[in-house]
């Protein structure tokens, strides 16, 4: 029987291994706690609260206030004013520019995903650690390495340390709205099928698993799901189980550098619609609402997938398929409408590209492996319904529509977003086996799982 402190154990464990983030601070009440944390870091350096309008009032405030009470140093703030504020290069370089003229001063991040990226990539641009203080359980970029920011249209991940510290105050975010607790917990469920793709690109040969990286973040994973009626509740609790999970997805990032612990096929449909600047109702959907529909469409084709016979897979046939490099790139042009994305993809095709002879390869080693990745492959997913079932309870969509994304462009996605990254998931797998297209008429057939709106 797991004790009630297992999971913090776990979580400190992974915190000093990883050692990049060198402090946590994490429960009810440690907003306070903030100038202790950064002095422990920092010494008497100045404190550069970055923060934009929303995070400013419901916490900027008061860590600049605890830094005056603790009469320790601190810059005027940095408040982010653009109402179509998001992590994009430009907001880095305005960042930058401030952080140039104070050269003493160590930002402080408040906020979540795009201030916490924000202030990573300008801090380290500009030779410095950060403080990140957490104000909703919401994405596992916290304690990451790597910023992702927007940049020539195109969504990246950009090289650049954890923050030393991280303060997640749980009242904060317990009184964040229900709906960012909802995209936090999508982006953790999209860990199964990120695992599942990382159990494919093993099996092939493509990338090896890394045996620490996975156990920070797949062993505990079902425990930091089990409960998402009680993210949607605001359960104390749950939240704090969901705040912990998600910095273990950052803290695995940190030891494997690299997002392939975290990321797989589901966050491709995430990136796809960012370069399309997608909107919905006027403003673009939360991120991890985008990757738990992602996460959605990538587990029904595993489903397709999981019952094709391919321990009997015809590799001649496959390669005989296969289409050369010409052919992928005609197919790119026909796919991708907008030159950012469409160069991306081309860029990522060529990086990933296999010969047929190498194709050859990599099905063999899927054809002597299938047996046992298939059993491997059920035990680390989640089924479809059961996993539409636990998005829904958390307050996370559910259905395309729910984010205005029609059933014609989701099945347009399943075949972009393969070609946006180098690296090897299910929508590769499907391509290489000549399976990707009946798999799709299936799911999108009448009686299929996307096959009603």
């Amino acid at each position: 029987m797991e004790t009630k402190d297992s999971l913090r154990a776990h979580v400190e464990r992974a915190l000093e291994a990883t050692g990049e983030t060198r402090c946590l601070e994490l429960g009810c009440g440690v907003l306070a706690k903030t100038p202790e944390v950064f002095a422990g870091q920092f010494g008497d350096k100045p404190a550069l609260v970055v923060a934009d309008e929303t995070t400013f009032a419901v916490a900027g405030r008061a860590v600049v206030e605890a830094f005056r009470r603790a009469r320790r140093a601190a810059e005027e703030p940095y408040i982010y004013r653009d109402p179509k504020l998001y992590a994009e290069n430009r907001f880095v370089a305005a960042l930058e520019e401030v952080l140039r003229a104070r050269p003493e001063a160590v930002p402080v991040a408040v906020g979540s995903g795009t201030i916490n990226d924000l202030t990573k990539l300008a801090a380290h641009r500009t030779g410095r650690r950060y403080v990140a203080v957490g104000t909703a359980a919401s994405m596992d970029g916290y304690t990451a390495y790597g910023a992702s920011i927007t940049y020539n249209g195109s969504k990246q991940t950009f090289p650049c340390p954890a923050p030393i510290a991280v303060v997640a105050d749980l009242d904060v975010m317990r009184a964040a709205p229900a709906e960012l607790n909802a995209a936090g917990y999508a982006d953790l469920m999209a860990k199964t099928v990120a695992g599942a793709d990382w159990l494919l690109a093993d099996a092939v040969g493509n990338e090896a698993i890394n045996p620490g990286a996975w156990d920070i973040i797949q062993g505990r994973l079902r425990e930091v799901l089990a409960n998402p009626a009680g993210v949607r509740a605001g359960d104390l609790e749950t939240l704090n189980r969901l705040a912990q999970g998600l910095m273990l997805g950052g803290f695995a990032m940190v030891w494997a550098r690299s997002s392939r612990v975290a990321s797989g096929a589901e966050h491709l449909f995430s990136h796809m619609w960012d370069m399309e600047h997608h909107t919905h109702k006027g403003a673009i959907p939360w991120h991890g609402f985008k990757v738990g529909i992602g996460t959605l469409a990538v587990a029904a084709l595993y489903e397709c997938l999981l019952s094709l016979p391919l321990a009997e897979l015809d590799v001649e046939r496959c390669c005989a398929l296969w289409p050369d490099q010409a052919a992928r790139e005609k197919q790119i042009h026909e796919l991708f409408d907008g030159d950012d994305a469409r160069n991306v993809a081309l860029v990522e095709s060529r990086a990933k590209a296999v010969d047929r002879a190498g194709l050859r390869q990599q099905l063999e080693k899927l054809r002597t492996a299938w047996p046992q990745l298939n059993q491997r492959l059920r035990q680390q997913l989640i089924p479809f319904d059961d996993l539409k079932a636990m998005l829904r309870a958390a307050g996370a969509p559910v259905e395309p529509e729910d984010i205005g994304i029609s059933r014609q462009r989701l099945r347009r996605t399943c075949w972009q977003a393969r070609f946006l990254r180098r690296r090897f998931t299910v929508l590769d797998l499907a391509a290489r086996t000549a399976s990707l297209e009946s798999a799709l008429d299936k799911l999108f057939g009448p009686e299929g799982r996307w096959g009603k709106a």
